[in-house]
């Protein structure tokens, strides 16, 4: 098995690293939501302008993943 980080635009998978893959060759992947959707899902019913906190806490965490 080979983890591999992608990120999700336009209807496409697309990773963060390169692949030591065959152009057309086909994989098995298995989808597991990074910690930042949970923590959105955590901070859904606070009541303080919760949809922006919602997004200033996935943005930073994406931030943090990404550059890590």
């Amino acid at each position: 098995m080979m983890p591999v980080k992608v990120r999700y635009e336009n209807n496409v998978l697309k990773p963060l690293e390169k692949l030591d893959l065959i152009d057309g060759e086909e994989v098995e992947i298995e989808i597991i939501e990074s910690n930042a959707d949970r923590i959105v899902g955590l901070l859904k019913d606070i009541d303080i302008d919760s949809v922006d906190l919602q997004h200033a806490a996935r943005d930073i965490w994406v931030r943090k993943v990404v550059s890590d």
